[in-house]
C-alpha cells in the first residue's frame, strides 16, 4: 500500500435504470467499502465517492418503454439506490448525482478546457441513423453481431461477452434498437479523443509500470486494447438527454456519457468537499493522494483508457494508483441478467432478510470474483451462515459473553499468572490485523476474511480444548479459568475491531455489548495495551447471528423458479420484418447443404468455434457463435445449411468464409437449420 494518509476512492457509478443486484454488489461495492472501512480504522483520510450514473442511453430507452421522462425515471431509482446502499451498510462519504448541477458544471468546464486546449479533434463521419425514428443512433440504441466474439447481441459501444469496446458501426449487421430497422449511415459533426495519440503512454504507465502490482485482468485487457491499435473516441453524441456540448455549433448534441460519467467522481467530491469545509483538489490534484477506481471487468477500457487519457489531456489531475476490477458473479449456475430478471435484487433481500446485512456481505466477499467469474447460490448462503457465521464466529461470542456474566456478573476478571499457552494466543491475536491489513492493501478480500474468521476458530479450539474447557474448570480451578476467560475477551475484542470492514453491522453491535470504547482500534489490537482492562464491565449477550432456515431458502429458490419458468413460456422477442428486398437480390444467396468435419472451440474465447465444413463445391473453415451451445464432438458429421456466397470475413484472426444458417428457441439457445441426412453436401437450396 502507499504510504500516503489521503486516499481518494471511487465506486463505479451504477445506470439508474433499475436496481442494484447481488453481481453490482459483489463485483465492485461491497469490496471497495471494505477497502474504505479499513483505512479509516487504520487513521486515513478517506473520500469515498460514488453517484448515480443517470445520463447513458438504456435511460432514455426504459423511459420511453415506461412512457415517462428520463428525469422521471432516474428519479426513482436514484432514491431506491441511493436508500439501500445507506440500508446495507456501503459507507460512502458522498452519493451523489451526475444530474446534479454541480456536475454539469463539472464536466462542460472539462470538456470546454480539452476543446481550448486543442486536445480533441472535430471530425465530420458517417454515423448510423434511422430514418424511422428520425434520429441518429447512439451506442446503445444499435445492436448487432460483435466484430470480434460473434455475439449477435452486442451493443453499439462495447459487447457485454467479449468486454470489447467498439464503435456502432463496426457491428455487423446493426439494427436500430428503437424500430427494428436497419440503419443508414448519415453524415455529423463530432468531437473525438484521439486516444491513438495515448498508446505509447498507456503502455509504458499501466503494461510495463504496473505489470506486477495491477491484477492480470487489468493489464492483458489493456495490453490487448494497445495491441489492436487504439483509434479516436467520440466524446460527444447527437441525444436530447445529458449534457449539452458547451461548444457553438453542436446544437442538439451531448457529452458522451463515458465521457461524463467518470468526471462524476470529480464533481461528487466537490459536492463532499463543500459539505464538509474541505478542499476537494487534495483528493485530486495532490500527488500525496492515492486515488484508487472499484469497478467490475466490464468497465477496465473506460477507467484505464479513456479516463486516465482524459486525465492526462487536462494535466491538473492524479493518475489512478490501481483498478482493482473484479470479474462477473453468476447467480444459480446463470448469467445474471436485469433484462430477465434472473438477479438478487438488493433493495428485495433487505426486505426478505431485515437486519441480516451482513449475512450477505460476508457470503459475497467469502466468494467474490476476484480472479475468474463466481456463482452464488442459495444453499451456498445458508450453509455459510449457518456454519461459519453462527457456529464459527457467534458461537465463540455468545459462549464469552454469556459464561463472563454468569461467572463474573459481566466484568472482565482479573487474570492470576497467565500460562504459555495463554501468553501464546494474546501475542497471535496481535498478528492478525497486519494479516488481515496485508491482504486488504493487496486487495485480496476472499483472504483477508479467511483470516478473520480463522481468528474465530482459534477462539473457538482454545475455550474448547479437551480438559480445559471453562465450565468444566470453574469448580475445581477458578483461578485458570479466570485466565482462559480474560483471554477469552481479548480475542473477542479484537473480533469486534477487525471485523468492522467486513460485517459493520456486526462489529457495532459486539462493541456495544463489549462497552468497547471507539479509541480501541486497528493498531490498538497490535498493540500491548489490554482491549478490555481487568473490571471492566460488559453487557449481556445478544446473538450476532440468527439460523437460516430452509423454509427461507425454499422461497427465494421458488422465487427464481418463477422468473425461469415467466422468460420460458413467454413469446420470444421477434424481430420486426426487415425491408423489403427484391426477388433478384434474395437469388443472389448462394445456399447449399453442408456436413461439419471438423470443430475446436477458438482458444481465448467463449463463444467461437471454429469448424471444417464439406459444401460438396471445396472445404473451407467457418468460424461460428455457437460453442456455449454445442459441444465440438457433438458438431462433426452434422449436415449444415450454409450462405457459401458470403463475403469473407476476420474473427480474431481467422478468417471465416461463409455463414451456418441458425435459428434462436424461446430460452435462448441457437439450433441449426438442419437439412435432412440422406441430402449430398452442395445440394442447392432454393
Amino acid at each position: 500500500m502507499s504510504k500516503q494518509q489521503r486516499f481518494t476512492i471511487t465506486a463505479a457509478l451504477p445506470y439508474t435504470n433499475g436496481p442494484v443486484h447481488i453481481g453490482h454488489l459483489a463485483g465492485v461495492y461491497v469490496p471497495a467499502d471494505i477497502y474504505a472501512r479499513y483505512l479509516r480504522l487504520k487513521g486515513k483520510d478517506v473520500a469515498f465517492i460514488c453517484g448515480s450514473d443517470e445520463h447513458g442511453v438504456p435511460i432514455t430507452i426504459k423511459a420511453k418503454k415506461e412512457g415517462i421522462s428520463p428525469q422521471e425515471l432516474v428519479d426513482r431509482y436514484h432514491t431506491m439506490i441511493g436508500d439501500s446502499f445507506e440500508e446495507f451498510g456501503i459507507s460512502f462519504d458522498n452519493y451523489s448525482r451526475t444530474s446534479a448541477p454541480i456536475h454539469h458544471e463539472t464536466a462542460s468546464a472539462f470538456f470546454t478546457q480539452l476543446y481550448h486546449d486543442g486536445k480533441f479533434v472535430e471530425k465530420v463521419t458517417e454515423q448510423l441513423y434511422d430514418a424511422q425514428a428520425d434520429q441518429f443512433l447512439a451506442d446503445r440504441f444499435v445492436v448487432g453481431t460483435c466484430p470480434k466474439c460473434g455475439n449477435p447481441e452486442s451493443y453499439g459501444d462495447q459487447c457485454e461477452k467479449c468486454g470489447t469496446s467498439h464503435n456502432a458501426t463496426d457491428l455487423i449487421n446493426p439494427k436500430s434498437a428503437i424500430t427494428g430497422n436497419q440503419p443508414q449511415l448519415k453524415e455529423t459533426k463530432h468531437w473525438f479523443l484521439p486516444l491513438d495519440e495515448y498508446s505509447e503512454w498507456l503502455n509504458q504507465w499501466i503494461v510495463e509500470d504496473h505489470a506486477t502490482d495491477w491484477k492480470s485482468n487489468v493489464v492483458g485487457q489493456v495490453k490487448s486494447w494497445i495491441t489492436d491499435g487504439l483509434h479516436p473516441r467520440a466524446v460527444t453524441r447527437d441525444l436530447d438527454w445529458g449534457i449539452p456540448v458547451p461548444v457553438k455549433g453542436a446544437e442538439g448534441k451531448v457529452l458522451y456519457v463515458w465521457f461524463d460519467a467518470p468526471i462524476g467522481y470529480i464533481s461528487a467530491t466537490k459536492e463532499w468537499a463543500a459539505r464538509e469545509n474541505k478542499n476537494w483538489e487534495d483528493y485530486w490534484k495532490d500527488e500525496d493522494t492515492s486515488l484508487v477506481h472499484f469497478i467490475g471487468k466490464d468497465n477496465i477500457v473506460f477507467h484505464c483508457i479513456i479516463f486516465p487519457a482524459m486525465l492526462k489531456a487536462h494535466g491538473d489531475f492524479i493518475l489512478p494508483e490501481n483498478v482493482p476490477a473484479n470479474e462477473f458473479l453468476n447467480l444459480e449456475d446463470d448469467k445474471i441478467s436485469t433484462s430477465r430478471n434472473w438477479a438478487v435484487w438488493l433493495h428485495e433481500y433487505l426486505q426478505d432478510f431485515p437486519g441480516q446485512q451482513d449475512v450477505l456481505r460476508y457470503v459475497l466477499t467469502a466468494n467474490a470474483p476476484e480472479t475468474k467469474d463466481n456463482n452464488f447460490t442459495w444453499k451456498d448462503f445458508q450453509a455459510r451462515n449457518n456454519n461459519e457465521l453462527v457456529a464459527n464466529l457467534g458461537n465463540f461470542v455468545n459462549r464469552v459473553v454469556v459464561l463472563t456474566n454468569k461467572y463474573y456478573g459481566g466484568v472482565v476478571p482479573q487474570p492470576t499468572g497467565l500460562e504459555p499457552r495463554d501468553k501464546e494466543l494474546l501475542e497471535k491475536i496481535k498478528t492478525y490485523p497486519g494479516n488481515i491489513g496485508g491482504s486488504l492493501e493487496r486487495y485480496r478480500f476472499r483472504e483477508s476474511l479467511a483470516e478473520l474468521m480463522h481468528l474465530s476458530s482459534l477462539g473457538n479450539r482454545y475455550i474448547a480444548e479437551e480438559g480445559l474447557e471453562p465450565w468444566k474448570l470453574v469448580k475445581t480451578d477458578p483461578e485458570k479459568v479466570q485466565n482462559i476467560m480474560y483471554v477469552c475477551l481479548q480475542l473477542t475484542a479484537a473480533l469486534a475491531v477487525l471485523s468492522e470492514p467486513f460485517l459493520p453491522h456486526t462489529s457495532k453491535k459486539l462493541r456495544h455489548i463489549l462497552g468497547l470504547s471507539d479509541s480501541v482500534s486497528w493498531e490498538t489490537v497490535e498493540s500491548e495495551k489490554a482491549l478490555l482492562a481487568a473490571g471492566h464491565q460488559v453487557q449481556k449477550s445478544q446473538l450476532l447471528f440468527s439460523k437460516i432456515e430452509d423454509e427461507q431458502i425454499q422461497a427465494q429458490l421458488d422465487k427464481l423458479a418463477t422468473t425461469k419458468a415467466n422468460n420460458t413460456t413467454q413469446n420470444p422477442k421477434l424481430m420486426p420484418q426487415k425491408d423489403e428486398t427484391q426477388y433478384d437480390d434474395f437469388m443472389k444467396m448462394d445456399l447449399r447443404v453442408g456436413e461439419i468435419l471438423t470443430a475446436e472451440k477458438m482458444p481465448k474465447t467463449d463463444k467461437l468455434m471454429v469448424m471444417t465444413v464439406d459444401t460438396g463445391i471445396d472445404k473451407r473453415t467457418i468460424v461460428s457463435g455457437i460453442a456455449q451451445h454445442y459441444k465440438a464432438e457433438d458438431l462433426v458429421g452434422r449436415k449444415v445449411t450454409v450462405l457459401v456466397n458470403l463475403a469473407p470475413r476476420k474473427l480474431r484472426g481467422v478468417e471465416s468464409q461463409g455463414m451456418i444458417l441458425l435459428a434462436e428457441d424461446p430460452e435462448g439457445k441457437l439450433v441449426f437449420v438442419n437439412p435432412d441426412d440422406e441430402i449430398l453436401n452442395g445440394a442447392t437450396i432454393a
